[in-house]
């Protein structure tokens, strides 16, 4: 019995590290085509290839393209898919407050260090910042403003991700004070109106 079970302990530790490993090889792979192609041209297909391995893999452990890019290239620690489905789980004249309070509620808890490294990173490529463009505000705000199907979706896009950022790179990268440590409640008073102006009011 004792034999048993040596040999089936180090059958799971094996597994789990060659999993490790392949996570780690897709993470590095889709850094480099995401960069190289740009989110659009980048394909599940070329990034598996790009790691030697299985595509299914980016489902098994990202959930797809989507998550993928967020773990390697924007490093948030949330599936984009989940997040817009909170976004859109409410009332639309107050998405702008959700939108707020997921904002803080994902960053706050890790102090922003991974925010200031991607806008350090954002800031230093090029390639990286155009691929952040096409992804956040093509995917992410581009979906939620089409679900509001209000008039002149791309710079209501352009707008949100505007007071997205500034609002990031004032708390977490150069923390300016009080802004910087404002109760959520505060910040969703000060910042939540603009953003739903942004989403769904007139911009004339």
């Amino acid at each position: 019995m004792n034999t048993g079970s040596n040999q089936t302990e180090p059958k799971r530790r094996g597994r789990r590290a060659g999993g490790e490993d392949t996570k780690a090889a897709l993470l590095a792979a889709a850094r480099e085509v995401f960069v190289e192609r740009g989110y659009e041209g980048a394909t599940v297909r070329s990034i598996a290839a790009r790691a030697g391995v299985d595509a299914a893999m980016v489902n098994h452990w990202f959930g797809g393209k989507e998550g993928l890019f967020a773990k390697a290239v924007l490093q948030v620690p949330v599936d984009p898919s989940v997040l817009v489905e909170r976004l859109l789980d409410g009332p639309d004249e107050e998405i702008g407050e959700r939108i707020v309070r997921n904002f803080i509620g994902i960053w706050d808890p890790i102090g922003g260090g991974q925010f200031a490294a991607m806008v350090r990173s954002v800031t230093s490529h090029d390639q990286v910042a155009e691929v952040l463009r096409g992804f956040f505000v093509q995917t992410l705000i581009k979906r939620i403003v089409t679900h509001l199907d209000v008039s002149d979706a791309e710079l209501r896009a352009t707008l949100v991700a505007s007071q997205i950022f500034g609002m990031g790179m004032v708390r977490y990268v150069v923390k300016f004070e009080p802004f910087a440590s404002a109760d959520v409640e505060t910040m969703v008073k000060a910042i939540a109106p603009n953003l739903q102006r942004y989403l769904t009011g007139d911009l004339g």
